[in-house]
Formats: C-alpha cells, sequence, structure tokens
C-alpha cells in the first residue's frame, strides 16, 4: 500500500493541558484504519491536526502525500482530498438536502446555480449508501439520523482521497449502519482512505483493517484487526478489565411489576404480550420499524394503544398521559437524551431534580434553595457523577455525565418500572460500564427494567432475557445463559 499521509512525534498542548502526547499514525491509501479511545483520549485533537484546524506543537512532522510539512491549514487539507465529518456535522440548517450535499461543488451565484446538476450530485451520493432522501427537504426538517446520512453523502460528493468519520454512527439504526459500512468498503475498492471512530467496537471490528487506541493522550499501539478482539480493545482503551455476564435471574416466584396484554396501536405494533417481575431486567430488541420506541412511548403514556391492557404491580393503567405513567411507578428515559431528556441551558440541579420539585416545596408552594442543593448533591454522589458546580449548565457535561443525570433524574421517582431506550449512545466504553452498573443496582433493589437497544451485545449481556421485536410484533424470545450472541443477531436479521 502506498502511504497517504504519515504523523510522527506529534503533540499538542492547551495551556497547561496536554491533549497529545508524542503520537505516530500513519494511513495507507484504500485502508480502513480505526481510531478507538475514550472521551478526552486525544481523538478528536489528533483529527483536528490532520484536518489543519489545529496546529501541533513544534518536534513534531506532518508528511502528505511524500511531503513534509510542520502543519497543515484547512485549505491544504481539503485540497489535498482530505474530509472530515465531525460529530456536530456542520450543516445548514435553512438550505435543502441537495444544497447541503452539494455544497463543495462550484455552484456560482445563487441566480445562476446549475440546480439540475446540484440534485445529480446528491441524488448520486444518496444512491451510493442507499439513501431515498426527498432532496428538496429543508435539513431544519430531518431526524437526527437523517441529517447524520445528508453529511456522511455531502462527503461522498467530494473528491475525497482520506475521510475522516468521528462517530458517525452515533444516531444510526443498524439498518442505517449497514449501509454506511457498504459505503466505507466501495471507498476502500477505489484506494481511498477511511478514518473511522467509534464507541461502538463491534463495529470497529467488522469494518477495520487496523485500529489505533489512543488513551490520556498518547498512543497504545496500532493493532492489526484480524489479531485483536473487542474485548481486549476495551482493556487497551481503559487501562481497566471489565467483566460482561448476564445478571442473575429473578425468581419465578417474583411480583409482576409490568404485565402487558394484547397491547396493539394499528401501524406501529400489534398484540404485544409481556411480564417483567421484580429485579429482573428485560432486554427489547429489534431493526429500524420494528416498533420498539412505539411500544415504549405506549406505556409511558404518550402514544396511546388502540386495544390492550396495561398493569404496573397488578393495578391497570389506563396509559392516557405521561403523568398518569409516573404516578403509577413508570419512568422512562429517551433515546435522544439531548432533546427529549434535559434542558441543556438550565442547571445540572434544576435536571435532575425536575420530576421531584413537588416533593421538596414546603407549605406556601417554595423550595427551600438549601433542601435542593442537599438533594441534588445526594443524587450526584449515589450516581458517582463527576460535577463541578451543580449551578453549571447541563449541557457542559459529558455525553456519559449527561446520561446519569437523565437516570438520577427518574430514579428519583423511585419507579416500580423502569425503562430505558438505548441508554449508551454516545457514550465511551467506560461510561457505559458505569451506566450497566446503576441498571444492574436498580434491578438488585427490585426495579423491573426495559432495556431498548438495537446493540446485540448490550442486550444479551446485561438483560436476564431478550424479546425480539419485528415489523411491531414480539417474534421470539432468547434466554442468554442458554443461547450465543450470534444466535441472537440471527433472531434480529431473519
Amino acid at each position: 500500500m502506498t502511504t497517504f499521509l504519515e504523523l510522527t512525534h506529534v503533540s499538542k498542548h492547551f495551556g497547561g493541558v496536554r491533549a497529545l502526547r508524542d503520537v505516530d499514525l500513519s494511513l495507507e491509501a484504500g485502508e480502513v484504519h480505526c481510531l478507538v479511545g475514550e472521551n478526552g483520549s486525544g481523538k478528536s485533537t489528533l483529527i483536528k491536526i490532520i484536518a489543519g484546524v489545529q496546529a501541533p506543537d513544534p518536534g513534531g512532522s506532518i508528511v502528505l502525500e511524500g511531503r513534509e510539512h510542520a502543519r497543515l491549514d484547512p485549505i491544504l487539507s481539503t485540497k489535498s482530498g482530505i474530509q472530515v465529518i465531525y460529530q456536530d456535522l456542520s450543516l445548514f440548517p435553512n438550505m435543502s438536502v441537495a444544497e447541503n450535499i452539494a455544497i463543495g461543488s462550484h455552484m456560482g451565484l445563487p441566480r445562476l446555480a446549475n440546480w439540475n446538476r446540484i440534485n445529480d450530485i446528491a441524488a448520486k451520493a444518496m444512491a451510493r449508501i442507499n439513501v431515498n432522501l426527498d432532496l428538496e427537504t429543508m435539513v431544519s426538517d430531518l431526524s437526527i439520523a437523517n441529517r447524520q446520512l445528508v453529511a456522511i453523502c455531502r462527503a461522498m460528493a467530494a473528491d475525497a482521497k482520506l475521510v475522516i468519520m468521528d462517530e458517525p454512527t452515533a444516531s444510526l439504526t443498524r439498518h442505517e449502519v449497514d449501509s454506511l459500512l457498504r459505503v466505507v468498503n466501495d471507498l476502500k475498492s477505489r484506494d481511498i482512505c477511511t478514518v473511522f471512530v467509534s464507541h461502538r467496537l463491534d463495529e470497529v471490528m467488522e469494518i477495520a483493517e487496523r485500529v489505533t487506541v489512543l488513551r490520556d493522550g498518547g498512543k497504545v499501539g496500532t493493532f492489526d484487526a484480524s489479531e485483536i478482539t473487542s474485548r481486549r480493545l476495551e482493556t487497551l482503551m481503559t487501562g481497566h478489565e471489565f467483566h460482561y455476564a448476564p445478571p442473575r435471574p429473578g425468581g419465578e416466584a417474583a411480583e409482576v411489576v409490568l404485565a402487558v396484554r394484547n397491547l396493539s396501536r394499528p401501524g406501529h405494533y400489534e398484540d404485544i404480550s409481556f411480564d417483567i417481575r421484580k429485579g429482573e431486567i428485560v432486554g427489547l430488541t429489534g431493526l429500524l420499524g420494528s416498533g420498539r420506541t412505539e411500544l415504549a412511548l405506549s406505556i409511558f403514556g404518550m402514544n396511546p394503544p388502540s386495544r390492550g391492557t396495561i398493569e404496573v404491580s397488578g393495578k391497570p393503567l389506563i396509559a392516557s398521559s405521561n403523568r398518569v405513567a409516573i404516578a403509577s411507578g413508570v419512568a422512562y428515559v429517551p433515546e435522544d437524551r439531548l432533546m427529549l431528556g434535559l434542558a441543556l441551558g438550565q442547571p445540572i440541579s434544576a435536571n435532575i431534580l425536575a420530576t421531584v420539585l413537588d416533593s421538596l416545596a414546603g407549605k406556601f408552594g417554595l423550595i427551600n434553595p438549601a433542601k435542593r442543593v442537599a438533594a441534588a448533591d445526594d443524587w450526584i454522589v449515589r450516581l458517582n457523577t463527576k460535577v463541578s458546580d451543580l449551578e453549571n449548565p447541563v449541557g457542559t457535561l459529558s455525553g456519559g455525565n449527561q446520561q446519569r443525570v437523565v437516570l438520577g433524574k427518574w430514579m428519583a421517582t423511585k419507579p416500580r418500572v423502569l425503562i430505558l431506550d438505548s441508554p449508551t449512545v454516545g457514550v465511551d466504553i467506560k461510561a457505559k460500564d458505569g451506566i450497566y452498573e446503576i441498571v444492574h443496582r436498580l434491578a438488585a433493589e427490585g426495579v423491573g427494567v426495559l432495556l431498548i437497544s438495537d446493540e446485540a451485545q448490550e442486550v444479551f449481556y446485561h438483560t436476564h432475557r431478550v424479546l425480539v421485536m419485528r415489523q411491531g410484533r414480539l417474534v421470539s424470545e432468547v434466554d442468554p445463559l442458554s443461547s450465543t450472541e450470534r444466535n441472537l443477531q440471527e433472531e434480529i436479521y431473519a
């Protein structure tokens, strides 16, 4: 292979903080190279140096297509064929899908723009990853997943030699991920190098040829993917051994805290029946459109069923609103924590106590500030959340700590049933492990948990049993103690 880009002894400091330490990295034309590490390991800084957005400290070197540079700048990087898809996507919400995808092409003045050419560029880029979006739709009207796809299509439309994808699958379903991985293989066949950054190590192992691991700003090593496992990667990334095993099953005599019978909502799901016992973690998985989230929202009173019954601890739940569900002991952590789970501009304390403010009010309806701070502090300690100041906006926290705040907000209601919809999306390995510990602890305390995920590994290793949905119906149940992860995947994709 021909080396497209080589970094040697690259370091970066921000004041007294060391973001990168003496990192070497080589990227070959036509290879798929995965970059992994926890949040704060230096991945984003390294990507920005390659993109020319940040300059490395003096002393290292960057060789791009055989020519040595002390640093790259954005113009040189782009002209050399380096395309970066950042986590924030950098899209124009007030422009159409077609305009966003073709933005890198010469469009001329707006009144002279060749709209046929723009639409043709966009359509071809979408076809490459099997995406079918309305070219005239404003990006502001798209879902997070579809915005991600637009950003990927825009990179595909450029004349790229190196495409860096920073967490491109964080908001995608498994079906959409499969389409993306096919695109990556297409890039490889055309000698385009892809750097794939992901916390989802199953995807890394599926697509990578080589994997570079960063930890605390330093390079742990570069490994051939064929010679390493995802479990070994977790250890290299964190410096810790993680022991995943199905939690101990609850007894058959345990109280049924959630009973769903013949629940239906045409167009969403049909004839759903299952139980969750006290202290039991039940997984729910399936492909896009299987009806998982729609079912969860119905139990939580946000998507009323057309027929069927729901009982919580033996009492009927007429889930006409989320307030009714909450009063009955049901809590729901949504998939999109940023839009639905948190008020990002509000203090951490306000977010974590949002569900129990009434209980903190005195006889005149006023909340004692000292009591509020004490309650928030208590939950921060219980959740082992890293917080410098409870009055900082919750949006300043890492993804893992934000998710802990969402969990704490609902744990404060002391639920009988906790529904978790994709609770570890967008958080790193160590943060995931912390979230699993909280979930297992809640189950041990008697909470019934419905864990929804499109990651087979997640539900297989962290639930007592797994329900599989397909096209709005429950089609099978998998017992992790008597089955395998591969068998579960076969059930999902059957």
